[in-house]
C-alpha cells in the first residue's frame, strides 16, 4: 500500500524536476538567441498614426518556440484567452511568443489600439512595441505630394514630389476632372497653369503632413481626413504650402491675450466702398489662423481684393483698405508679445504696394504655446472698424 502511494508522488516529483530542467534549458538555449524585436511584428510601420480600434500586430510574424522549453508561455496564453494557440502548441510542439512579452502601453493582447483617443502613432519603447497617445496639440506642415507633371504629350501624376512614383499618364485631350486630382486645383486653374508651362514643369495637386511636432511619419493625403478630419483638409485647402497645419487639439482652453482695433476711415479719392471690402477680406483671410509654437504662419491664399485707382502705384491702382486691417492685426499681436509680423511696417501704410496682404504677410509664434489670430469688422463703408485678437491655447 506504502509502495502503491510512493509511486505517483515520485512520478510527480520527477515530473516537476523535468519540467523545471526544461524551463532551465529553454532559458539558457533564449540567452543564445536574441529575442524578438518588436518593430518586427508590427502591421505597419514604426511612426505610422493609428487609431483605437486598429490592428497594429502581425500575428503572422510573431515568433514560435518550443514549446517543451518554454511551458511558462502557455500560462500567458491563457491570461490572453488565446486557447487556439495553446492547443495548436501543444498538438504542434510550438508556441507562439506571448504578445504581453513584446507589446504594451495601449495595445490589447489581440495586438489592436485601445484606450486611448484621437491620433496616436506607432513606437518602440525599450523592448515592447506601444502606441503612443497623442499630446493635446499634434501639428504638422502642408507639404506638396501628388504633382503632376508635363510631358510632351500630356501628364505624369506622381505621388511623392517629382521624381516620386509614377501612378498614371494623362494625354494632355483627356484631362479632366475624372483624370486629374482637383481637391485643391481646379481644372480651371489646372489647364491655365499646363497652357503656359514647359515640359517637365510640375504643379502640386494634393498635399500631405510632414515635420509632425510629436515625430511621427508622413501622413498622406488619402489618410488626412480618416485620421483628422474634414475641418483639417479644409484648413490646408485654405493657406499656401509649407503652412503648419493644427491636425488635431485634444481638451483646451482658449483666453484673449491681447486686443486691437482700426477704423478704416474715409478716402474717397480711393473709393471708400472698396476699401471697405479690402479690409473685410483681410479679416476674412487671417481669421481663424492657428500658428504653433515657435512657427510663423501666413494668411489665406484663396482670397481676392478689389483694385483701388491710385496713379502713384504700379499699374495705377493698388488694393487700398487693407492698411488700417494690417494695423489692426499688428497692433493685436504686437500687445500679445510677438514680433512685428513679416511684410507688415510701422507706420500707417501698414502694408507696400508690392506686398500681398495675405501670403506676402506672416505672423510669427514666439512663445511656448500655440495661438490663434481672431478678426472681425462692424459697420460698413468708412464707418467700419476692424478688430483683432490674440488667442492663448493651453
Amino acid at each position: 500500500m506504502r509502495r502503491s502511494l510512493l509511486n505517483p508522488i515520485l512520478a510527480f516529483g520527477v515530473l516537476i524536476i523535468l519540467m523545471m530542467g526544461f524551463i532551465y534549458i529553454g532559458d539558457t538555449i533564449e540567452g543564445y538567441f536574441p529575442p524578438q524585436k518588436p518593430e518586427e511584428i508590427t502591421a505597419m510601420s514604426i511612426g505610422d498614426t493609428v487609431v483605437s480600434g486598429m490592428k497594429v500586430v502581425d500575428d503572422t510574424k510573431i515568433r514560435k518556440v518550443p514549446v517543451l522549453y518554454n511551458f511558462e508561455y502557455l500560462k500567458n496564453l491563457l491570461q490572453e484567452e488565446k486557447y487556439l494557440q495553446i492547443i495548436n502548441g501543444l498538438l504542434t510542439g510550438s508556441v507562439e511568443t506571448p504578445l504581453a512579452k513584446l507589446a504594451s502601453g495601449s495595445i490589447s493582447a489581440q495586438g489592436v489600439a485601445h484606450g486611448f483617443e484621437g491620433p496616436g502613432f506607432l513606437s518602440v519603447q525599450g523592448q515592447q512595441l506601444v502606441v503612443n497617445p497623442p499630446q493635446t496639440f499634434v501639428w504638422g506642415y502642408k507639404t506638396g505630394y501628388t504633382v503632376g507633371v508635363k510631358t510632351k504629350d500630356g501628364l505624369e501624376i506622381r505621388e511623392g514630389g517629382k521624381s516620386g512614383e509614377l501612378v498614371k499618364t494623362v494625354s494632355s485631350s483627356d484631362i479632366k476632372n475624372e483624370t486629374i486630382p482637383h481637391e485643391y486645383v481646379t481644372i480651371t486653374t489646372f489647364k491655365k497653369w499646363y497652357n503656359r508651362s514647359d515640359v517637365g514643369d510640375y504643379i502640386n495637386l494634393d498635399y500631405s503632413l510632414t515635420g509632425f511636432n510629436d515625430g511621427r511619419n508622413q501622413v498622406p493625403p488619402s489618410q488626412i481626413k480618416t485620421f483628422f478630419g474634414e475641418p483639417v483638409v479644409t484648413y490646408m485647402k485654405n493657406y499656401p504650402s509649407g503652412s503648419p497645419v493644427m491636425a488635431y487639439m485634444g481638451p483646451h482652453s482658449e483666453n484673449v491675450t491681447a486686443s486691437s482695433a482700426e477704423s478704416l476711415g474715409s478716402h474717397p479719392e480711393y473709393g471708400d466702398a472698396a476699401r471697405a471690402y479690402n479690409a473685410m477680406q483681410f479679416a476674412r483671410a487671417w481669421n481663424g489662423t492657428i500658428i504653433p509654437p515657435k512657427t510663423g504662419s501666413n494668411g489665406k491664399e484663396n482670397i481676392g481684393f478689389d483694385p483701388c485707382p491710385d496713379p502713384n502705384a504700379t499699374g495705377g491702382s493698388a488694393v487700398h483698405g487693407v492698411c488700417p486691417a494690417g494695423r489692426s492685426l499688428r497692433g493685436a499681436t504686437a500687445a500679445a508679445g510677438l514680433p512685428l509680423p513679416s511684410g507688415i511696417r510701422w507706420g500707417e501704410l501698414s502694408i507696400a504696394y508690392d506686398t500681398s496682404p495675405t501670403v506676402g504677410v506672416k505672423v510669427y509664434n514666439n512663445h511656448n504655446y500655440p495661438i490663434k489670430l481672431v478678426m472681425w469688422t462692424e459697420g460698413s463703408g468708412a464707418g467700419l472698424v476692424i478688430n483683432s485678437r490674440v488667442v492663448k491655447l493651453s
